[in-house]
């Protein structure tokens, strides 16, 4: 009688008869992706690799699948390594995938476009996202390794053209697995403290696998989130990665990056004289325009001045006065010529003057003057008024003459 197997017993055989064979180790075979599984709760890709004809399951387990840098899709013809075994539970056989590229393109390559791709479509590439740089910037960051070549160029430029701004230092690795989660934790800690105006991050030139750390999601997600202006300066003139993209500047090398940061202080000090001299020219020119415009406007108030009236006024009164003054002098002059000379008339025809010739004037006792001998009697006091006094006299006898007519 023949020996009944369980199950378990036909597939660990089987599986120990595939295990042994070396022809099914550390195999490579080509393929197309199909029914593609990211388990993300473990890590694990499961999916099918299929030719023309056939078909076969495979798995790939986290630790190596955490190595992919590009995402696998359906469709996607790949290269694997791996072996073949069986799934005791199932019964089935499978790949166990240790590696996996692309056919035809580097796997490095393909993770780039794809990652570009991705990130481009949701606009973290835009212009619109860009942030200037500042003109001035007082503290500038610098994330980097601190054994690089790019330190030294970078502090070299940053001192040589703009002693003023001070260098705050991020050190971190810039190629391996941990690197890309330090550098986006720089960028992270410089910008909450907020201790930066701008910020460079990169490295020396080097293979894609050297620079691969600033092509990471995680670096690109710090880059675009971050709120302090950041320039890439990562490998050579044309070396790209996703950071030099999401970045506000782009920056060939990092001397550039520096050179890119800070102005040049010589260039600013002869900007600044210049810009001294045109003000200088414009001030000149502005209070020349205002002297002449005061001048004139001085001109125009002088001549509508009701000062300048009042002093022309002034002086035409001062003139009218003087010339009424003359006036009223010449008229008095005239006049008080004209009285003396009617003085020295009245003179001539008065009594007291005829008096001092040796005539007198009689009157009567109250003053009257005798003009007819009919105006007294004998008897009558009488006065005599002569030159230096009066005589009192008595009227003996009055005679009456006869008037002679020619």
């Amino acid at each position: 009688m023949s020996t009944v197997l369980s199950v378990t017993q036909i597939n660990t055989y089987v599986k120990s008869l595939i295990d042994y064979d070396d022809k099914l180790k550390n195999i490579y075979i080509s393929g197309e992706i199909s029914n593609f599984t990211n388990h993300y709760r473990s890590g694990h890709f499961y999916f099918t690799l299929k030719d023309e004809n056939c078909s076969i399951k495979a798995v790939m387990f986290r630790s190596a699948a955490s190595r992919v840098r590009f995402e696998i899709e359906n469709g996607m013809r790949v290269i694997i390594r791996g072996s073949v075994s069986v799934y005791e539970r199932d019964g089935v056989y499978q790949l166990y995938v240790d590696d996996i590229a692309p056919d035809g393109e580097g796997a490095l390559n393909l993770a780039f476009e794809q990652l570009k791709k991705k990130l481009s479509q949701v606009g973290m590439f835009d212009e619109s996202h860009k942030k200037p740089i500042p003109k001035f910037p007082e503290h500038v960051g610098v994330i980097t390794s601190e054994t690089g070549a790019a330190l030294h160029d970078i502090i070299s430029v940053l001192t040589r053209r703009y002693p003023l701004a001070q260098i705050v230092f991020e050190p971190v690795q810039v190629q391996g697995d941990a690197a890309a989660g330090q550098i986006s934790q720089a960028i992270k800690k410089l910008d909450d403290e907020k201790s930066c105006d701008v910020i460079i991050i990169g490295r020396g030139g080097g293979s894609i696998e050297d620079l691969w750390a600033f092509n990471e999601e995680i670096v690109a997600n710090a880059v675009y989130y971050c709120n302090t202006p950041i320039i890439s300066a990562v490998g050579h003139e044309t070396d790209y990665t996703i950071s030099d993209f999401v970045a506000d500047l782009r920056a060939p090398t990092p001397s550039a990056a520096a050179e890119l940061a800070v102005p040049d202080y010589r260039e600013v000090l002869y900007s600044l004289d210049k810009t001294l001299d045109v003000l200088n020219d414009s001030i000149n020119k502005i209070i020349a325009d205002k002297l002449m415009r005061l001048m004139a406007l001085d001109k125009t108030i002088n001549a509508l001045s009701p000062i300048k009236t009042l002093q022309l006024y002034s002086k035409q009164s001062q003139l009218f006065s003087q010339r009424l003054s003359h006036a009223v002098n010449m008229i008095f002059e005239k006049y008080n010529n004209e009285i003396s000379r009617q003085a020295l008339k009245l003179e001539s025809y008065s009594p007291l003057n005829i008096l001092s010739k040796g005539y007198s004037i009689a009157c009567d006792k109250d003053g009257n003057t005798l003009e007819s001998v009919r105006q007294v009697q004998p008897q009558d006091r009488i006065k005599l008024r002569v030159s230096d006094g009066l005589i009192e006299c008595s009227v003996l006898t009055t005679e009456e003459m006869n008037k002679t007519t020619d």
